[in-house]
């Protein structure tokens, strides 16, 4: 394809609302346009970009059996309701009506069409296992999109469900999905992807993965331990802290703290740490704002997926009135009367001579000893780990946190979507039963965007070859000379003729300006064909990650290209 018939710009200055270098090389280069707060249209390079991650993801979706299926855009609320979600879930599901009236909803994510699609056919054991996917536009009325293709509204997703008969088979077939996963992001340029225990959220399910590509820009804060290889998502990392109770308690005492209602300024009033006190964390039940109290260790945070997982239901920050009962800034364990969902972090258990609030204005209580002066209390795991602490497969204090961007996931959903949905098999006793469910989802525009984000320089991404728009930059320098031009159009015919992907820069431009274009497009291999070129009877070949230079005769140049294209291809 010549370069001067390419749809779209490309420029040097940064754009001001691009936060993240994907975003921004991807508008500077042409790749995409905005349309609508998370939603863009994509110009020619960004398609031949994902049309070659598809093809990755169909051929190694392929290889483990899978089939590839459709499922509508557009599905019938009662679907949705079947399975509990139509209500469950928030206003990231766009519902609206159609003409006749009736309710309906757009895909975010499709287990319920997949259940509906195969209901009737897996009616028998002998059907099994098999796997459906599907690589579809979806649509998830995302609140805070940003980043570019990383967070978005309207995106392309890979998603497979595969059925089983039994866990065993499940998790056999899951390992597969999980190895065939390294080997699409290891195909796709990034091999440095790890998976990691993840919360299943609105999934459901009890197993679940998720890949992440480390990186400073991603949403997602990642727990890793360097010791034992531990690695988990933050919201589902298990907190872990060590037992702490000091040899004698305290009496339980009241103690006048004017003004003091922050963990910091009671630290500062009372000289203690905060790893010595008792924090109240307020929320509220989204449906009827019906009130949670959390106690917990006061140098820690709270995680709130935690929380809400234990829960079974949305909160939101609590807002405390003069009629809820709660002192704000003074609320503590002991004597608390206000009517709400009392609960408390394993941080806490066993531990004596803390500060807490005294549900009193302007009052705390020292010496509270959570044994003595709390009965018949649990605990459980509200909070979020932390840089240096334990880990909780090792034991050692080596935890380290680092971000990550999520390119891909996997769940192990169980029966939550069969049974809800009323999916069976009679098996070989003639007994009725519920399939087991797996779920595999990739995102191919953020898979785009996030190889961008590892693999640029400041002046445009490098993009692997399996994945690259084109895989050779052919740059005519100076093509109003008449020999330049000639030549290059026949290196054009050669290379296109050896089955080489070519973008072709014939315009009459600077030098400077044909090559800022080239690293905008950030195809893999350049080769420059110019009058000092041609005097010295060469075409310079160069790759846009700087690893090769060289030069080849104006005979075997074409051939020579080849050559290179196929080992790095080969590799």
């Amino acid at each position: 394809m010549k370069l001067e018939k390419l749809v779209g710009e490309r420029f040097k200055e940064r754009p001001s609302d691009c936060v993240v270098d994907s975003h921004a090389l991807m508008v500077r280069g042409g790749y995409m346009k905005y349309v609508a707060n998370g939603i863009f249209s994509s110009y020619m390079p960004l398609k031949r970009i994902t049309r070659k991650i598809e093809a990755i993801l169909r051929e190694e979706m392929d290889a483990i059996d899978g089939q590839e299926v459709s499922f509508p855009v557009v599905m019938p609320a009662s679907l949705w309701e079947e399975s509990g979600r139509y209500g469950s879930i928030g206003k990231e599901l766009v519902r609206f009506s159609d003409r006749n009236g009736s309710p309906v909803v757009l895909g975010m994510t499709h287990e319920e069409a997949a259940v509906q699609l195969v209901r009737e056919y897996g009616n028998s054991y002998n059907k099994y296992p098999f796997m459906i996917y599907q690589i579809q536009t979806k649509f998830r009325d995302e609140a805070r999109p940003k980043s570019g293709l990383i967070r978005v509204r309207e995106f392309t997703m890979k998603d497979a469900y595969s059925f089983h008969t039994s866990q065993a088979d499940l998790e056999e077939y899951y390992d597969r999905c999980h190895k065939a996963y390294e080997r699409i992001f290891a195909r796709a340029g990034i091999p440095e992807v790890v998976s990691v225990a993840s919360d299943s959220g609105m999934m459901g399910g009890s197993i679940s993965h998720e890949f992440m590509l480390l990186t400073d820009i991603g949403e997602d804060s990642i727990v890793i331990c360097p010791e034992c290889n531990y690695r988990a998502n933050m919201e589902a990392a298990e907190n872990i802290t060590e037992y702490t109770r000091t040899r004698d308690s305290e009496p339980l005492t009241k103690v006048s703290t004017p003004g003091v209602k922050t963990i910091e300024e009671l630290c500062s009033f009372l000289s203690v740490s905060e790893s010595d006190t008792c924090k109240a964390v307020v929320y509220q039940r989204n449906s009827d704002d019906s009130y949670v109290v959390l106690f917990i260790r006061g140098d820690l945070e709270v995680n709130e997926t935690k929380l809400t997982n234990y829960l079974g239901y949305d909160i939101h920050p609590g807002v405390i009135d003069c009629e809820c009962g709660l002192c704000a800034g003074y609320i503590g364990p002991v004597g608390l009367s206000a009517k709400c969902t009392v609960l408390y972090d394993s941080s806490l258990r066993g531990m004596n001579n803390l500060v807490c609030g005294a549900n009193e204005s302007e009052y705390h209580c020292t010496g509270l000893d959570m044994e003595r002066d709390l009965a018949n209390i649990e605990y459980h795991d509200f909070a979020k780990i932390k840089e240096g602490g334990i880990c909780p497969v090792c034991g050692k204090h080596s935890v380290t946190i680092s971000r990550g961007i999520e390119v891909g996931n996997i769940f192990q959903l169980g029966t939550k979507y069969t049974k809800s949905m009323n999916m069976t098999y009679t098996d070989a006793e003639g007994n009725t039963n519920y399939p087991i469910m797996g779920c595999y989802g990739i995102g191919v525009g953020r898979l785009a965007a996030a190889i961008c984000e590892v693999h640029h320089d400041d002046y445009g991404p490098i993009w692997p070859i399996s994945i690259a728009p084109w895989q050779v930059h052919l740059c005519a320098v100076r093509s109003d000379d008449a020999e330049v031009k000639a030549y290059a159009n026949r290196l054009y015919e050669e290379l296109t003729a050896h089955g080489i992907e070519v973008i072709y820069d014939d315009r009459n431009i600077s030098a400077g300006v044909m090559f800022s274009d080239a690293d905008l497009l950030g195809v893999p291999y350049r080769a420059v064909v110019s009058p000092r070129n041609m005097k010295a009877g060469i075409v310079e070949i160069s790759s846009r990650d700087k690893s090769l230079k060289s030069s080849a005769a104006l005979d075997t140049a074409a051939d020579e290209i080849a050559a290179v294209i196929a080992e790095a291809l080969k590799k």
